[in-house]
């Protein structure tokens, strides 16, 4: 007797009279990863404990002094002293602030910034300047030194100069008048040693906040704009809410019906953009300036200047035409099978009409991974500000001991002090050399490390969750009558007591997919200005690897969490099984599984695509009914972005658990074809609908391969069959 070849792909399930859905007697599985995953949370609580009490959150909040204390904290003397004042900003031009982070010059707080310009020697002749000048110079300073001793010791700037507050911070009120650099009205400035210094030198020592006063203003005007139209932007989301819902509703009753409205509307809306993008790109022609390239025009921070320009409206326009031919393609590449990806979906409604709370299991999922994020940040903040304050020497004229780590309490009688009479110990940075501060970076690696777990186990367990009811529906021959009262809350129980170890195990591989991620664009980052080809060639293909495998495992670990939660098996013989499952029936995959992926995508596109045009004409001012409610704002995208990135997340969260559902429902339709043939004594658990059209595309289209592969698992039941009869 000749041994028959096992098959590649293992052996498909024979029939089981006694299986009724999702096993009930089933064990813990992967113990070992839910005691690793326990232990990685204690650690991750010891963390945070750690953090918070030697973090000091203040030291990101507010400026610090030269002695090391909070410009505006409340409850000190300080607490109305805001502002940080530079003795002489000149020096934070040194090449030392870019290596040290230190600007070598004392740093005070002060209740406002210098308004005018004033030097030290003019000042103490007029006791009314004099008295200015004060609010700029240390306690130490009295009416009775003179200005040798006073600049001797440190205790008051040779100069003030006209100055703006930017994030806390003096800097001076440089201008441009006449092509000339000015500080305030004046371009020559007095810099206290009787020397005409030209304002234009002052650039070097501020040219590094240049960028980020600019970038600054963009966030103000921004925030701005969030306080004019945060109301209408919640109305916004609330309207992409109740559409995502009525969708879901719809699709409930009217599942084929809809699909068909979402494929049109979805083409109209694209069509409507190229549309508008036209008619934008015509109307600016022959206007002025209007033909200035992106590549001319640079970076402006007022973004309503590139909808000036033709060249970007032309961008939009190409973008959409591309999007709407893609998706026109597939359409007509997928027609044949879009019928049975309708059915599937009608199969998919079914099962939320029987479990609507799963409707709402994605704000206990949001919960939780806010929960997650902001543990995450807080501790990160904490981490980052655990530092020690640490002094240095600074020092006009040589002195050995330049840059030195110093003690400010004792430092005026310190050897250090008697050497360099002109030197000052001024606070530096915050950093430290004790065993916690040497391991701060592995600790903040660790804080990023178990985010990605437990923001991925928190995922896996809605999936898992949700993979479980519905599978108890599908599986439930008479529906709803032999599924569980509540099919959501016994999978979630299940899923904790028995696969928390499976469900820590699936998102290890996915975190330290995304860990190495995170890794190669830091080091993409670091070597950017590196003119190796041969590494950044390297780098882009191991980020293009990293990517694709980090997808093939989010698909992997989607449907093992369903297997694992069908059967109670551990994670690697679950994903063996579905792995197994989805190759005997790689075609329904292609064909099936993922044309109602791009059909709900279609969906999401759609609600996104409504609410962002109607709050475009509303924001934008386009419609005349709205001019007089819209508000006025500097960025009218601002609202729009929200908007829109908005809606998506809400239609995500709802379409998410179709999502879920078509995938489980699939899972359980490949099983159903090998368990059952459809006879009295093996029924089919799927619907008559599913079943009726599976089996209209098979007479219509005989030599497919849908119809081949059912063929073959018939012959292998029939087959199985004869064994047992002989």
């Amino acid at each position: 007797m000749e041994l028959e070849e096992k098959p590649k792909y293992g052996e498909p399930r024979k029939h089981d009279p006694s299986f009724k859905g999702p096993v009930q007697s089933r064990g813990c599985t992967d113990i070992l990863c839910c005691i690793l995953f326990s232990l990685a949370i204690l650690g991750y609580i010891a963390v945070g404990i750690l953090a918070w009490s030697q973090g000091d959150p203040r030291k990101a909040i507010y400026p610090t002094d030269s002695r090391g204390q909070y410009c505006g904290q409340a409850g000190t003397p300080l607490e109305n002293k805001r502002q940080l004042f530079y003795f002489n900003i000149m020096k934070c031009a040194s090449p030392m602030v870019l290596l040290e982070f230190q600007c070598p010059t004392t740093q005070m707080c002060v209740e406002k910034c210098p308004e005018k310009f004033m030097t030290l020697v003019k000042a103490y002749s007029n006791k009314k300047d004099f008295d200015y000048y004060k609010n700029f110079c240390k306690e130490d300073v009295t009416n009775t030194m003179g200005i040798p001793e006073i600049l001797r010791l440190g205790l008051c700037p040779a100069m003030l100069m006209p100055s703006k507050p930017f994030t806390r911070r003096c800097f001076p009120a440089l201008g441009k008048k006449g092509g000339v650099i000015t500080v305030g009205n004046n371009s020559h400035f007095d810099d206290g040693s009787g020397k005409m210094r030209d304002a234009k030198d002052l650039v070097d020592g501020v040219k590094n906040a240049t960028v980020v006063i600019e970038a600054r203003q963009v966030v103000m005007k921004i925030f701005e704009d969030y306080t004019q139209s945060w109301y209408w932007i919640l109305i916004g989301l609330v309207i992409a809410m109740l559409l995502s819902l009525l969708f879901i509703v719809l699709l409930r009753f009217l599942a084929g019906i809809m699909v068909w409205i979402m494929i049109v509307m979805v083409i109209l809306v694209i069509g409507y953009g190229i549309f508008h993008c036209y008619m934008e790109y015509a109307a600016l022609k022959g206007e002025p300036g209007a033909n200035v390239t992106l590549q001319d025009l640079g970076f402006q921070t007022d973004f309503a200047v590139y909808l000036q320009i033709r060249q970007t409206w032309l961008a939009f326009m190409i973008i959409l035409a591309i999007v709407e031919v893609i998706i026109i393609l597939l359409l007509i590449f997928l027609r044949k099978r879009i019928l049975i990806a309708i059915a599937l979906i009608k199969e998919a409604s079914r099962a939320i009409g029987h479990v609507m709370c799963s409707l709402f299991y994605p704000l206990f999922t949001f919960l939780l991974l806010a929960v997650v994020i902001a543990y995450w940040a807080v501790t990160a903040v904490f981490l980052s500000t655990s530092n020690q304050p640490i002094y240095k020497v600074v020092n006009e004229t040589a002195c050995e001991h330049s840059r030195t780590v110093c003690e400010p309490a004792n430092y005026s009688t310190s050897p250090m002090k008697a050497q360099c009479p002109d030197s000052e110990c001024l606070f530096a940075f915050y950093g430290g050399e004790t065993i916690y501060h040497k391991y701060l970076i592995g600790l903040q690696f660790y804080n990023v490390f178990l985010f990605f777990w437990c923001a991925n186990f928190v995922i896996a367990l809605g999936q898992m969750t949700l993979a479980g009811a519905f599978s108890s529906y599908y599986w439930a021959l008479v529906k709803p009558d032999d599924m569980p009262a509540f099919p959501v809350f016994s999978s979630l129980g299940r899923s904790l007591r028995y696969h928390t170890g499976s469900l820590a195990f699936g998102s290890l591989i996915l975190s330290m997919t995304q860990i190495i991620r995170v890794l190669l664009e830091y080091l993409d980052h670091k070597l950017k200005g590196a003119h190796n080809k041969c590494t950044k060639f390297l780098l882009c293909c191991l980020k293009c690897c990293f990517w694709c495998l980090e997808k093939c495992i989010k698909f992997l670990n989607r449907n093992a969490y369903i297997m694992v939660a069908i059967y109670g098996r551990n994670f690697c013989a679950s994903a063996r099984d579905a792995f197994f499952l989805l190759m005997r029936n790689m075609i329904r995959v292609a064909v099936l599984d993922k044309v109602t992926d791009f059909i709900l995508f279609l969906g999401k596109l759609l609600i996104v695509g409504l609410v962002a045009v109607f709050a475009f004409f509303f924001f934008s001012g386009r419609v005349k009914a709205f001019e007089d409610t819209a508000p006025n704002l500097h960025y009218y995208w601002v609202p729009i972005l929200t908007v829109a990135i908005g809606s998506y997340l809400i239609a995500h969260g709802f379409f998410s658990v179709y999502a879920m559902c078509v995938d489980t429902l699939f899972l359980c339709f490949c099983e159903d074809l090998e368990r059952n043939d459809g006879s009295a004594t093996r029924p089919y658990y799927m619907s008559s609908t599913l079943h009726e059209i599976l089996w209209k595309n098979k007479a219509e289209d005989p030599s497919s391969s849908l119809q081949q592969d059912d063929e073959d698992v018939q012959m292998k039941e029939q087959h199985s069959k004869e064994e047992d009869a002989s």
